[in-house]
């Protein structure tokens, strides 16, 4: 079962912008930390951003500056703002629910959604 949907994923020149935004088919992110995660081809799936159920939020080092993760409780929706987009962000982007930051790190939840391509050209 598909738990979260996302959708914004487009075709886009370097420099661009795209906004992506992931609602719940089966659970209600309001509910959740929420993470977006990518996964480029040939390449293993990494973390992109967090926003914990509280509103605090994590980036990965890549995107920092570029990206910004929000959340409307009030549409139970969690969205990512991706702004000066490089050909290095060209990835499938997933939307997960119930992760966490850890001491070590990160974990991801158990709720997915199926992803949204972006891909961005040169």
């Amino acid at each position: 079962q598909v738990q979260l949907v996302e959708s914004g994923g487009a075709l886009v020149q370097a420099g661009g912008s795209l906004r992506l935004s992931c609602v719940g088919s089966q659970i209600r992110p309001r509910s959740f930390g929420v993470g977006w995660h990518r996964q480029a081809p040939g390449k293993q799936r990494e973390f992109v951003a967090h926003i914990s159920s509280g509103g605090n939020i994590l980036y990965a080092d890549p995107v920092k500056g570029r990206f910004t993760i929000s959340r409307d409780n009030a549409k139970d929706t969690v969205s990512l703002q991706m702004n000066s987009l490089e050909p290095d962000d060209t990835a499938v982007y997933y939307c997960n629910a119930g992760g966490a930051k850890t001491n070590t790190g990160y974990k991801e939840g158990n709720y997915w959604g199926q992803g949204t391509q972006v891909t961005v050209s040169s």
